[in-house]
């Protein structure tokens, strides 16, 4: 998903003090702090939300605050959830795209 030499897009500058939170972003470990939502988490581990499902391109999210629709994404079982209301939890387990790992049926 997030190319390993692009700069996350959001940089955490305070509240650095809260517990960390395991989780795992397309089969790869990240961390997150508890209180965070799951466009945070993502967004603080690199360059992009996820992936369209229509055409591949990168998306960040929008309106940040579960009206529009563009911060879909999905765990390693299939359920959807919206990024920007969502709060990471430990051991989540997100795709940015939903090609990657899951099965159509």
């Amino acid at each position: 998903m997030n190319d390993a030499n692009a700069a996350p897009l959001l940089t955490r500058l305070t509240e650095a003090g809260r517990p960390a939170v395991a989780f795992v972003l397309d089969g790869r470990p990240a961390h997150a702090m508890e209180g965070d939502t799951v466009l945070t988490a993502v967004l603080t581990q690199g360059n992009r939300l996820r992936e369209t499902e229509f055409s591949g391109e990168p998306r960040a999210g929008f309106c940040m605050m579960g009206a529009c629709q563009d911060c879909w994404m999905m765990l390693e079982d299939g359920t959807r959830l919206r990024a920007c209301s969502t709060f990471i939890a430990p051991g989540m387990r997100l795709l940015s795209s939903i090609g990657k790992g899951h099965r159509h049926e």
